[in-house]
């Protein structure tokens, strides 16, 4: 079998178990490596500008999958390239964007305002009344958590939209990538080639960061955590799951990036957040549900 480093294995635990493990725990591994990157990343903010930091998340992430895969070197289709580089570039803008509004909002606010993006892909795959009940929860999970004040942080909102939509971008461009089957070594080649493209938009504001060891250290370690652990994970789940699912369990991403803030970062919600949160996991649920019950409806007519 293909093993997570994109060369031929056998079946490694690691493996197994991201090829087993039900979506929802891989998603909130996955979350929590990304908002650990996160919140490394908010406290950087006070040395590196954050274009920089997302810059170096970006390098970080591809190094560190580009060492583990051997799969990126050869034996791609145009076409895959093609795609692969769409998919690197549109990350490493949605990095930069992220990274600019969660200077000015709360992480888990921040989360939950991008989340925007997933619920659009989700709406546009929507096929069954229970799953349509569910994506009504998320949306109004989504909207009581976002009530951020926005009236005096227009450049914030600004910031988190464009990552949103770069967000649904990533969705449906990093399912086609998954569905080479290459481990992650299409993630990996993507982000090289998102980190050359957005130089211009990182590099300037780059030189604390190079006569720093602690500073690159650091800005290469939320590449690892973030995109690295948490988007690599996302590549053996949208093997397994329609981009539909995918999109809506991403709710969960807004409630985990709450509770990080929270611990990390000492952003505390609010009894209208965890209100938010609740109907966000209800929404969760009852997609859940529905996938549960088309499974046993499989099985149960189909007797191989």
């Amino acid at each position: 079998m293909t093993g997570p480093t994109g060369t031929a294995t056998g079946p490694g635990p690691v493996s197994r178990w991201l090829s087993t493990a039900q979506p929802e725990a891989l998603f909130v591994l996955s979350a929590v490596a990304q908002y650990i990157g996160a919140a490394i990343a908010v406290v950087l903010f006070d040395d590196v500008e954050p274009q920089t930091v997302a810059w170096f998340r970006v390098i970080g992430a591809a190094l560190a999958l580009l060492a583990v895969s051997r799969g990126w070197r050869s034996g791609w289709t145009r076409p895959q390239l093609i795609g692969v580089a769409i998919f690197g570039v549109t990350t490493a803008l949605m990095n930069i964007c992220f990274y600019l509004a969660i200077e000015r909002i709360d992480l888990g606010k921040s989360v939950t305002i991008e989340f925007i993006g997933p619920i659009a892909v989700a709406a546009a795959t929507t096929r069954s009344m229970r799953n349509g009940t569910a994506l009504c929860f998320a949306v109004a999970g989504v909207a009581v958590l976002g009530g951020v004040e926005l009236d005096d942080n227009a450049v914030g909102l600004a910031f988190i939209l464009l990552a949103s939509s770069m967000w649904a971008a990533y969705i449906v461009f990093g399912s086609r990538v998954a569905q080479v089957d290459r481990g992650v070594a299409g993630l990996g080649l993507g982000l090289a080639i998102g980190a050359i493209v957005t130089t211009p938009i990182g590099a300037p504001w780059s030189g604390p960061v190079w006569v720093s060891p602690t500073l690159l250290a650091l800005c290469l370690l939320v590449g690892v955590f973030s995109n690295a652990v948490g988007y690599g994970i996302d590549q053996f789940t949208m093997r397994r799951i329609p981009i539909r699912r995918f999109s809506l369990l991403l709710a969960l991403l807004p409630v985990t990036a709450s509770a990080i803030g929270w611990i990390a970062l000492d952003q505390r919600p609010s009894g209208i957040d965890v209100a938010g949160i609740a109907l966000v996991l209800v929404g969760v649920a009852v997609q859940e549900r529905d996938e549960i019950e088309r499974v046993e409806r499989v099985v149960l007519t189909d007797p191989a």
